[in-house]
C-alpha cells in the first residue's frame, strides 16, 4: 500500500496558522511523525491566496525536504504553481494533480518526460466529477494515452476515481469498487488512489465508515491512499485487510507493524495492563 501522507495542508486550521507564523518546527514535527508512521511520500499543499502560493509552497517543500528523506507529493489545483516549484523538488516525487479540467495535462506532464516521478491523475474534467463509471473510465483512458505521449508509464501513475460521500449517494462505495476493478482491469500496472474518508462527509462516527469502506476499496484493488498515517485505526485496517486478503506472507508486514507500534493503541489493546 502506498501512502501518501495528507498532514501538511493549509486547509487544515493548525497547520493554517503555522503557515501563517512560517513555524518551522510545527511542519517539520508533522513531517517527521508521517514519515515514522509509514508514509510513502508527503504531501505539501499550501491552499492560500493566489498571489502568495508560490512562495509558501517552496517554502514548506524547503522545511519538509529539510527535515525528511521521504520524496514530496507537490498539491495544487494550480498547474502552475506546481510547474513554478518543480524545480526546487530534491528528488523525485509525485505531482497532485492532473485531471481533463483545462490545461492541467498539458502543463504538468511534460515534466515528468525523462524521469521517475509519479502523478495522480483525478478523473473529473471541465463538467465536474462525473457520476457515471464510463466517463471516469474515458478520462482515465485520454489521461494515460496523453502521459504515453511523454514516457510515462502506467505504473506512474496513481488515479482517483473521486469517491463520493455516502451521504449523498448510498451506492458511493460500491459504484467506487466498480471504477477501481474496471480501471484496474484495463490498466493492470495502474495505482488507484484516494482519500477514503470523503465517503464518510455528513455521517456520525466518520472512522467507523472510512476503515470499512478502505478494506472494501483494498480487495477491490485500490493501493495507494491520501491518509493520514498516524492514524493508528486506519493503518491497522490496511494492514490487516492486506493480509486477509493473501497479500501478507505469514502476516509478518501486520505482525512487524504491531511490534513497532504502527498498528493498535495501548488503551486499546485489553492485552496491555
Amino acid at each position: 500500500m502506498i501512502i501518501i501522507g495528507e498532514k501538511i495542508n493549509g486547509t487544515i486550521p493548525v497547520v493554517k496558522e503555522a503557515i501563517e507564523k512560517r513555524d518551522a518546527a510545527y511542519i517539520a514535527d508533522r513531517a517527521i511523525k508521517q514519515t515514522t508512521a509509514g508514509a510513502n511520500f508527503i504531501d505539501v499543499c499550501a491552499s492560500t491566496a493566489p498571489e502568495h502560493e508560490i512562495e509558501t509552497l517552496k517554502w514548506l517543500m524547503d522545511v519538509v525536504q529539510d527535515a525528511t528523506d521521504t520524496p514530496l507529493s507537490i498539491d495544487s489545483p494550480n498547474p502552475r504553481v506546481i510547474e513554478a516549484v518543480f524545480k526546487y523538488a530534491q528528488k523525485p516525487g509525485v505531482i497532485n494533480s492532473i485531471s481533463e479540467e483545462g490545461d492541467k495535462c498539458e502543463v504538468l506532464l511534460p515534466l515528468l518526460e525523462g524521469n521517475t516521478w509519479e502523478v495522480v491523475g483525478l478523473t473529473c474534467d471541465n463538467n465536474g466529477i462525473p457520476n457515471d463509471l464510463e466517463t471516469k473510465v474515458n478520462i482515465t483512458k485520454t489521461m494515460v494515452e496523453k502521459a504515453a505521449k511523454y514516457g510515462i508509464t502506467p505504473d506512474r501513475i496513481h488515479i482517483d476515481p473521486c469517491v463520493m460521500a455516502l451521504s449523498t449517494d448510498h451506492n458511493a462505495l460500491l459504484n467506487f469498487v466498480e471504477e477501481i476493478r474496471t480501471i484496474k482491469a484495463l490498466f493492470p500496472q495502474i495505482h488507484v488512489t484516494g482519500a477514503i474518508s470523503n465517503i464518510s462527509f455528513g455521517l456520525p462516527i466518520r472512522t467507523l465508515i472510512n476503515q470499512t469502506a478502505m478494506s472494501y476499496a483494498l480487495q477491490a484493488g485500490m493501493d495507494s491512499a491520501v491518509l493520514d498515517p498516524m492514524n493508528l485505526d486506519m493503518m491497522g485496517t490496511i494492514f490487516a485487510a492486506n493480509a486477509l486478503l493473501g497479500q501478507d506472507k505469514h502476516c509478518r508486514k501486520y505482525s512487524k507493524a504491531y511490534r513497532t507500534g504502527q498498528i493498535g493503541s495501548i488503551k486499546k489493546d485489553l492485552r496491555k495492563p
